[in-house]
């Protein structure tokens, strides 16, 4: 199932060499990480939410979740230094092509009422993070078997310099972005 990853040597690469007018074909961006982050704010009480978490993000990931601790104390949330408080996933090479072609094709069309991904969503460096609310739309998770609908937060990094450049990498990697209505 590597089709994302041929598609991005093949079709991808050659089409942003001639659109950017790279020098060499090293500059063409691409796709260094995905990040999978799943904050579980309810394990400073319920320590067995996190470990479900973790269960489910591993089976979306395909690779095993990281339990992410509290980097500061914050007494208002009562939450002390190095409490788990998440879980996380870094994905590379053909698991991460794996994931996004998932995410892509089969994840995000089952989305209610999904018109797309706005492009709002770059940080100004060539990187993009995606917020899902619903884990249940992934085909690894059985709606039956989950205690609580939580969401989840997917960050893309790309060796793009800018955002355009990234943009142009995930729009012809298939990502949907939503339509620009005319004004």
């Amino acid at each position: 199932m590597q089709r994302l990853r041929e598609k991005y040597e093949k079709e991808v690469v050659p089409a942003m060499f001639k659109e950017f007018g790279y020098k060499s074909i090293m500059a063409v961006p691409k796709l260094q990480k995905v990040v999978l982050n799943m904050g579980v704010g309810e394990a400073i009480f319920n320590i067995k939410a996190l470990d479900k978490s973790a269960e489910e993000l591993t089976l979306i990931a395909g690779q095993k979740a990281v339990i992410t601790k509290a980097k500061k104390s914050i007494a208002g949330f009562k939450l002390r230094e190095g409490m788990p408080i998440g879980c996380t996933v870094t994905l590379r090479r053909e698991r991460m092509y794996d994931f996004l072609d998932k995410f892509f094709n089969i994840a995000l069309p089952r989305l209610r009422d999904f018109r797309g991904i706005p492009e709002k969503i770059f940080d100004g460096r060539g990187n993009c993070t995606v917020g899902i609310r619903e884990q249940i739309i992934f085909p690894e998770i059985e709606y039956d078997k989950i205690e609580k609908i939580r969401g989840l937060n997917i960050s893309i990094v790309t060796t793009g310099r800018n955002d355009a450049e990234a943009f142009a990498l995930l729009k012809r990697l298939g990502m949907p972005f939503r339509r620009q209505q005319p004004a």
